[in-house]
């Protein structure tokens, strides 16, 4: 991103002090500890410093960008009426392993400490050509439940699993896993490409990006995409759900039928948000203790950059007609209601609660350990591991974090395992 000359001048105006100090996690107490070789941070940033002028917050502006209702009910039309979340789940052909039958080198993407609640693993064969992007649960539900399923969503794109780096443009299809996460010892899913209509609802296109955020609100999926077209989020309606009729790796309409690069379903786009000028979306996440509930945000800065991360709060409408979006001024805009800046960069996760930023940042190579912290009025927060103290105790690489608020289960993933842990057990580690 270009550097700004108000930001050199913040820079120069404000005393912020390096970079976070993070905190780590681990599955086990055996967990693999971080060798003293690896660099420890423990510079404090600070507190988040608040962003209050119109100019500053009308930057971080999203533009509305609905798609046709003409052009939803053509592209339904011909691939046949949509399918629910509980047909999807029945569909489920796909099994997560526990932690138990995962092997060493996977485990190792796990955090140091504490422990993991739950932690899984996706299949080698079936993730070897994706990597990793969001997870998200029901987050308008008490206990992470749509329509009495208990269910998870787990993003992936086209490209190395390995490379975390959500900026190096080779991003292919992305797709979601629908976990039916009823049974905790027994995770199973399938796949759902998402998808883009084009050509007025005749055809649909992947969405080509990583997927570095998903919020799920109401019968609302809003998806973080890396703004390669301009985009800065996809609005997605579970239901609004199609399958795929031909098991192929076309994505499309291909003859005989509908395609969706191996997936059984597809979820077509409803609508976007556009963003102006250079600001892009790192992450995102629900916060509901705010009234109204809100839609977080993350700036995507590179690791190492040395401006300042803005992080922002938009407030969920309340209108009954758009569940689950943004609230929308009579041009169609949504616009901050809080925003902050940090020296923190390389943000890859955010949660906020209240006063409090909690973010997952990257460090050092895109496949090392990350940190994790709690930024607010307090000052920040960390935690330490290993017997050198380090704080690069988080996931191997950091990647986006989700909450369910009646549980308290705060979700991520990285490499090929999908973890959980109490937002309380954060906290107590964090001190």
């Amino acid at each position: 991103m270009k550097h700004r000359g108000r930001h050199r001048r913040r820079r120069r105006g404000r005393a912020l002090r390096a970079f976070l100090a993070g905190t780590a996690f681990a599955l086990t107490a055996a967990a693999t500890m971080i060798s003293a070789s690896q660099a420890t941070v423990t510079d404090d940033p600070g507190r988040p410093i608040p962003l209050t002028s119109a100019a500053e917050l009308e930057e971080l502006r999203l533009e509305r960008e609905p798609v046709a209702a003409a052009d939803l009910g053509r592209l339904a039309a011909a691939m046949g009426r949509p399918v629910d979340v509980g047909a999807v789940l029945a569909g489920a052909d796909h099994t997560l392993r526990g932690a138990d039958a995962c092997t060493a080198d996977e485990k190792r993407a796990l955090p140091a400490a504490p422990a993991a609640t739950r932690a899984y693993c996706f299949g080698a064969a079936d993730t070897a050509s994706l990597r990793p992007g969001a997870v998200t649960a029901p987050g308008d539900s008490p206990d992470g439940r749509w329509q009495g399923e208990r269910v998870l969503l787990s993003a992936w794109s086209a490209g190395p699993a390995s490379d975390a780096d959500e900026t190096s443009g080779d991003t292919g299809a992305a797709r979601v896993a629908f976990v039916d996460a009823d049974d905790p010892d027994h995770l199973a899913y399938t796949w759902a490409l998402l998808a883009v209509p084009v050509d007025g609802g005749r055809d649909y296109r992947a969405l080509a990006s990583a997927v570095t955020g998903m919020v799920w609100y109401g019968s609302t999926l809003l998806v973080a995409a890396d703004g390669a077209d301009g985009r800065a989020l996809y609005v997605y309606d579970v239901g609004r759900i199609q399958r795929a009729d031909v098991e192929s790796a076309a994505v499309g309409r291909v003859p005989g039928g509908w395609s969706a690069a191996g997936a059984r379903f597809v979820l077509p786009a409803v609508g976007a948000f556009r963003m102006p000028g250079d600001v892009r979306i790192g992450s995102i996440s629900l916060d509901r203790s705010t009234f109204p509930d809100g839609l977080v945000a993350s700036e995507a800065v590179p690791a190492g950059s040395d401006r300042p991360t803005r992080l922002w709060r938009y407030p969920v409408g309340l209108d009954a007609a758009r569940t689950g979006l943004p609230a929308l001024d009579a041009q169609g805009r949504a616009l901050p209601d809080a925003a902050y800046e940090t020296k923190v960069t390389g943000v890859r996760g955010v949660l906020a609660r209240g006063s409090d930023w909690y973010v997952a940042r990257a460090a050092g190579e895109a496949d090392g350990r990350g940190l994790l912290g709690r930024l607010g009025d307090g000052g920040t927060a960390s935690a330490r591991c290993g017997p050198d103290g380090s704080h690069q105790c988080w996931s191997a690489p950091a990647g986006p974090l989700s909450v369910t608020d009646g549980t308290g289960a705060v979700w991520s993933q990285a490499g090929r395992m999908l973890f959980s842990l109490g937002l309380n057990t954060i906290d107590r580690s964090l001190g």
